[in-house]
């Protein structure tokens, strides 16, 4: 199994970026899948999950501004980040649970 995010990059704050997984080896609709950030010199937090049954759930530094969905068709789960701040950069990873991690694809917020 293979995950890979991609859409990593500088934004101002107050813009928004998406992140994309795509998952190779394994269905991603019969999991639960989380992403994950690390800050440097801070430990690897968790942002967000979304189960099997697109139930989705949030820390609370970023509901109401953080998305995540689901496209099976094409195997991939999305992040849409909204309304980012300063405090939103970090390697931002996907994580297959229990199956497999992504690489991790940085996030800048700066003007």
């Amino acid at each position: 199994v293979q995950v890979v995010e991609s859409g990593g990059g500088l934004v101002q704050p107050g813009g928004s970026l998406r992140l994309s997984c795509v998952v190779s080896g394994s269905r991603v609709s019969g999991y639960s899948t989380g992403w994950y950030r690390q800050a440097p010199g801070k430990q690897r937090e968790l942002v967000g999950t979304i189960n099997p049954n697109e139930y989705t759930k949030y820390a609370d530094s970023v509901k109401g501004r953080f998305t995540i969905s689901r496209d099976n068709a094409k195997n991939t789960v999305y992040l849409q980040m909204n309304n980012v701040s300063p405090e939103d950069t970090a390697v931002y990873y996907c994580h297959l649970l229990d199956v497999a991690w992504g690489q991790g694809t940085q996030v800048t917020v700066s003007s």
